[in-house]
């Protein structure tokens, strides 16, 4: 994965931080060398993104539908400043790049070698952690790094935050363009995210993800459920997890539940959501679950960058495909009812209105679909699964890549 590139870019970074790192370890979002609500906004042709260092966090991003016109197809906050209040109160992680480790670590506890750790836990009343703990890394101030027209690199060094073991510096790289390549033969516009980590003291558990909700008929369709067509070409099995998804050991076959985790060959979202109850945790009907991508042969790779994700808007014709080199992905279909009371965007409802389209207001129950590229939840506590070699990280490894591309079109 490029390793003598990433170790110069990421020790590039380590004076830079020097200064950040001794503000934001006291608060979630304290002072630091950047402004940690500072916009910034990268483009190409028919694509614009907007970050903010808060989380290393996309807040936008606007590509053409059918008819030309722009849609941003993320959900969010037009003020950055809003995404503190929202930490603070529901912490939908909008967005955000999550880690130390994404998603769930049963009972907060994992075993490296002979030595048991313990961090903390933030879910479910203290019986699991959930992103990287009470403070993880969507809540700090990333320092930028790097910043072009194009491209826009946030750097964090987390010295051994939430009883993580040892000290970890990420670049999380974001860029845009629209260069013809064998992976983009048309030259669509698209989004790519690289998050590279490095234990630099101790072995340690690693695994970042991006946290970005995405709505690709705009809210101009009350939920994603009718309009919506989902593909996970390459995910034949999915973890089987208890009633606060916490994954019990089990891996399964997409005919489970009557087959409603079936996207192989594609369907609409809410196609079979009458048999995913239980599928998102107890009493819960929908999608929150972490499908394994199974590679074919001819990819030479484990770690091959391949399309894992399809999905398109019949409302908007926005089409989207996701490729990633990670050996999982989580999809959350925004099923918790709390997302009612969520505005969408004031840019996002103006835009509709401004097409005479009445839309949504709210976020709604379904309104949006969560794409989270990462490694087997909780496969620190699953040694049987075989996937400690792509979880825990020592000073004498290379680096923790999660790379994927977001490209967009038309259907």
């Amino acid at each position: 994965m490029h390793v003598k590139h990433y170790l110069s870019a990421v020790l590039y970074g380590l004076p830079v931080l020097a200064q950040a790192t001794q503000s934001s370890s006291s608060s979630s979002y304290s002072t630091s060398a950047t402004d940690p609500f500072k916009v910034y906004t990268i483009s190409a042709k028919n694509i614009t993104a907007k970050l903010i260092p808060y989380g290393a966090r996309l807040i936008s991003l606007m590509v053409p539908d059918r008819d030309g016109k722009e849609q941003d197809v993320v959900i969010g906050y037009d003020d950055p400043k809003a995404y503190v209040n929202d930490t603070e109160t529901v912490h939908t992680f909008f967005g955000a790049v999550v880690g130390r480790y994404a998603n769930r670590i049963k009972n907060g506890t994992f075993t490296i070698g002979t030595n048991e750790y313990h961090v903390p836990e933030n879910e479910n009343n203290g019986i699991d952690t959930l992103h990287g703990g009470k403070v993880g890394y969507d809540q700090r101030n990333w320092t930028v790094t790097a910043h072009s027209k194009s491209s826009v690199t946030f750097t964090l060094y987390d010295q051994g935050w939430e009883n993580f073991p040892g000290d970890v510096i990420t670049h999380a790289t974001y860029s845009v363009d629209t260069t013809v390549t064998p992976q983009n033969p048309k030259g669509l516009p698209q989004l790519t995210t690289k998050l590279v980590s490095l234990a630099l003291t101790e072995a340690t558990p690693i695994m970042l993800s991006n946290h970005i909700y995405w709505n690709l008929n705009a809210f101009k369709a009350p939920n994603v459920l009718k309009d919506t067509f989902l593909q996970l070409p390459y995910s034949n099995r999915l973890v089987a997890t208890d009633g606060i998804l916490i994954p019990n050991g089990t891996i399964l076959t997409v005919d489970a539940f009557n087959g409603a985790p079936d996207f192989t060959t594609g369907k609409l979202i809410g196609a079979d959501l009458k048999d995913t109850y239980g599928m998102c945790g107890t009493g819960c009907t929908g999608y929150d679950t972490c499908w394994l991508v199974d590679r074919p042969p001819h990819y030479a790779a484990p770690d091959s960058l391949i399309p894992i994700v399809r999905m398109n808007s019949s409302t908007t014709g926005i089409s989207l495909e996701v490729a990633s080199n990670m050996p999982a992905l989580q999809i959350y279909t925004c099923d918790n009812a709390k997302m009612d009371y969520l505005p969408i965007k004031p840019s996002q409802e103006k835009r509709n209105k401004q097409e005479g389209k009445e839309g949504a207001k709210n976020v709604m129950q379904y309104g949006c679909v969560v794409i989270e590229p990462e490694g087997w939840i909780d496969g620190i506590n699953h040694p049987e699964w075989d996937q400690l070699s792509q979880q825990i990280f020592s000073p004498n490894d290379g680096p923790a890549v999660n790379w994927a591309t977001y490209q967009f079109g038309t259907v």
